[in-house]
This record gives C-alpha cells, sequence and structure tokens, in this order.
C-alpha cells in the first residue's frame, strides 16, 4: 500500500512538472511569434569578385576610381574579368554586407534578394544561412544568372566596381515579402537597388508596409542618376538616412558641411555622414553627434567599409544605445573591415 502511494505521488509530481513544461513552451513559443525581427535588409543580391589592379588598369577601362559602373552586357563584362586573377569570390551586395555584420553582432535579421536557381544563386543562399541570416526568398529559374560585382582594387586600398546586376535588378514587387516587413523593427534598403519600373514598386512596397525606414544612398553614380528621387524619399519617406559626404553634398546641392547639418535639422529626422578621415556625424534634429576615426590601422581594402559602418550604427540604434555609441560602434566595425581582402568580417 505505501509502495502504491509513493509511486502514486512520484507520477503526480512528474506530471506537474510536465504540464508546467508545456506551459512555459506555449509562452516562450508565443513571444517568439509576436517578436520583431529587428532588421530585414532589402538589396542586390550580388556575388563579389574582388581583383587587385593597377591605376593603369582603372584608366584603361575607362573607369572612374572609388565608383560603381553598371554594366548592362554580360559578355562585356565576362571580357573585363578575363585577364585578372581573382583573389577571392564571396556573397555580397551593400545591404547584404551589413545585415551580415548585424547578424554577427548578435541580431536576429533578415534579407531579401534576387537570385538565379544557378550555381551562384545556391551559393549566395548558403553563405547568408551560414551568418544565421533568414533569406526571405525562393530561387527560380529566371532569363538572367545571378548578380555579379567586380570590385577592382588599387594600391591605395580604393575600390572601383563594375556590376552586372543580372536577375537581380529584376526585382519586383512581387518578390517582396510584405509580412516578413511587417514583422520587422526595421528595413534597410539601398540606393543600387533603386531604378524606375519593377525595382521602384518593390522599393515602395516595402516601405509603405515598414514600421521604420533605413537607407544608405550607396553611391555618387546612384545619386546623379536618381537626384530628384532620393531626394523626395530622404525627405517624406525614410527616417534614417546613410550617406557619405560627397553623396549628400551632392544630393542637396550644399556649398559645404555646415549646409548639410543646417538641412538635417530643419528635416527632423536621422542623418548618419560618413567624412572619411573627419570620422562620422549623425544629425537627429538640434543634436549633432561626431566620432572621430580609429588611428594607425594597416588599410589593405576599402571595400564594405560604408557597409559595416551602416551595420554597427544599426545595431546600436535598435538596442537603444546613444548617438555616440551608435557612431563608435560603426566605427569599430568599419575599422576591421578594411584591414582584410573583402565585404564582410
Amino acid at each position: 500500500m505505501e509502495e502504491n502511494f509513493v509511486r502514486r505521488e512520484i507520477a503526480m509530481e512528474l506530471l506537474v512538472k510536465f504540464v508546467h513544461l508545456v506551459i512555459l513552451t506555449e509562452k516562450n513559443q508565443s513571444k517568439q511569434r509576436k517578436r520583431k525581427m529587428k532588421i530585414l535588409g532589402i538589396g542586390n543580391a550580388i556575388v563579389d569578385v574582388i581583383c587587385k589592379v593597377d591605376d593603369e588598369f582603372i584608366k584603361k577601362n575607362n573607369l572612374t576610381k572609388s565608383t560603381m559602373k553598371l554594366i548592362f552586357d554580360e559578355n562585356e563584362f565576362k571580357q573585363l574579368l578575363s585577364n585578372l586573377k581573382i583573389e577571392k569570390t564571396v556573397s555580397g551586395g551593400s545591404v547584404a554586407n551589413s545585415i551580415v555584420g548585424l547578424s554577427q553582432l548578435g541580431n536576429d535579421v533578415g534579407f531579401i534578394g534576387k537570385v538565379n536557381d544557378d550555381d551562384l544563386g545556391e551559393k549566395y543562399e548558403e553563405g547568408l544561412k551560414t551568418e544565421n541570416v533568414k533569406y526571405f526568398y525562393s530561387k527560380k529559374n529566371e532569363e538572367l544568372p545571378t548578380g555579379t560585382c567586380l570590385i577592382l582594387v588599387t594600391p591605395d586600398s580604393e575600390r572601383t566596381m563594375c556590376t552586372f546586376l543580372g536577375t537581380a535588378g529584376k526585382i519586383n514587387e512581387n518578390d517582396v515579402d510584405a509580412s516578413a516587413i511587417k514583422k520587422s523593427e526595421i528595413i534597410f534598403l539601398e540606393g543600387y537597388l533603386w531604378d524606375e519600373g519593377d525595382p521602384r514598386k518593390a522599393f515602395d512596397k516595402a516601405i509603405n508596409n515598414a514600421n521604420k525606414v533605413a537607407m544608405s544612398l550607396s553611391d555618387q553614380f546612384c545619386v546623379d542618376r536618381h537626384k530628384p528621387h532620393f531626394l523626395e524619399l530622404v525627405k517624406n519617406k525614410l527616417d534614417i538616412t546613410f550617406a557619405n559626404e560627397q553623396e549628400i553634398i551632392s544630393l542637396i546641392d550644399a556649398k559645404n558641411f555646415e549646409d548639410v547639418i543646417n538641412f538635417a535639422k530643419e528635416l527632423k529626422k536621422l542623418l548618419v555622414v560618413t567624412r572619411g578621415e573627419k570620422g562620422a556625424v549623425s544629425i537627429n534634429g538640434n543634436e549633432v553627434t561626431e566620432c572621430g576615426i580609429k588611428k594607425d590601422l594597416k588599410i589593405v581594402d576599402l571595400t564594405g567599409a560604408g557597409d559595416l559602418f551602416a551595420a554597427g550604427f544599426l545595431h546600436g540604434h535598435v538596442n537603444k544605445m546613444t548617438q555616440k555609441e551608435c557612431l563608435e560602434k560603426g566605427t569599430e566595425m568599419s575599422s576591421k573591415v578594411i584591414q582584410q581582402i573583402g565585404a564582410r568580417i
């Protein structure tokens, strides 16, 4: 009798523990379902091909140093690449690089970008999954191959890019997962992606479904090509804008950096500007915060400097750090990536 009583007591105790475990598991799962993803990036899904060249190669091929050139003919792209030694091939794309950096810092992140169902597309997706980035796109057989960016690094560590967008440039509103956007605290867009037609519709759908929007102006080429549209975005659609000094001065036709600060104060939104050796500045209403650069670095390749700066800053922003701490984290991430080959740490 006593032995049966003990067994019943043990069984009851185990049952109570099991019920508590089930309830706790359900609560945790419910929290997971309700929790917003920190940041969802939407950008060009590009495979980076990194090569070292001299300044003569840049001149010979009529390229403008330190900028990006779009190449629309796949054969022209292959011809340019044919006589070069490839240093490294890696999954890239500006916003994708930032998102990987954010994941490495421990944030829950995702990415939307269009690839073909080919070898490069497969490697691209694997590269994101390896970095714990949720990929909200299902590969399909497309007319164009997965996009590729030829990154030419000169002896001064500057990078000049030649990009064949391939299927990345054909992103449309059907490729954009509205549900994933709504579940994200912030979406992060890149100026490289914006273009008339389907890409613009994808942009609009993303912005219209977002809780908060950040965007990088990406490149002087993009600003010059889309100045009226980018200015409209900065003034009326974006919550956070990332730019380097040349890009923002060109966008608003500023005479000097003081004009940029005054513009940002009137804008009353967050503008973050990298200024090369002068460091970086964030302007949020009347709050102007500056941060210097890290010195005595062995700079190898400036590819990804802006991407990883944005990653560090956004990491601080979503984790409620001060503006100074956000700038410092951005500077830290940027300083790490420029001491190696490639745009990812």
